[in-house]
């Protein structure tokens, strides 16, 4: 088993860049249910899956944005600039946290399960030739937004996976020094 070579997932990974600017093409439905099938192998602790994507495209990009800018406070341009954020990808994947009742997995351990997938969904994305960036921010976890999504009780959103058309020359990536975060017992 080769341990630290090349391989596929490997060069996938070192490959993968946040794409903040994205054209007005997007994955079609049917591309988009392979992927997320491929993102629920990520490990779940007895196999919850507590977690849901909402694929959001054309108007009700800005039904969201709405909400946001109504999350935010803002009036006048402010709120405007708010809404519009949204409309920067022909489709939005809004993450969901959908925790299950478990005695053996907590709640926090089932939004590892959530994050993983939005993460392995953005890399399967961006190994696909689309554009990804995963977009948080204050506005998550508000109730304006929650309701725009129409979530469940007990759901949060962790996020939106902006997703369009890659385009321009992709920088390479900085080496990063991995002895700085491992360490040893």
């Amino acid at each position: 088993m080769e341990t630290a070579g090349r391989t596929p997932v490997r060069d996938a990974a070192l490959r993968r860049r946040s794409r903040s600017k994205v054209d007005d093409r997007a994955p079609s439905r049917d591309e988009l249910l392979e992927l997320v099938a491929a993102a629920a192998t990520v490990a779940d602790h007895s196999g919850l899956v507590p977690w849901r994507i909402i694929e959001i495209r054309g108007d009700a990009r800005e039904t969201v944005g709405r909400a946001i800018a109504v999350a935010g406070g803002a009036e006048g341009d402010a709120a405007d600039k708010l809404a519009g954020k949204p409309l920067r990808a022909p489709l939005l994947l809004a993450v969901v946290l959908s925790p299950r009742e478990s005695r053996k997995v907590p709640e926090w351990e089932q939004e590892s399960v959530a994050s993983g997938v939005a993460h392995l969904l953005s890399l399967l994305l961006d190994e696909a030739g689309w554009g990804v960036m995963w977009r948080t921010g204050i506005w998550t976890r508000a109730d304006a937004v929650a309701q725009a999504h129409e979530l469940l009780p007990g759901e949060k959103l962790l996020g939106w996976l902006y997703v369009g058309g890659a385009f321009g020359d992709e920088k390479p990536r900085k080496p990063f020094d991995a002895s700085r975060v491992v360490s040893s017992l």
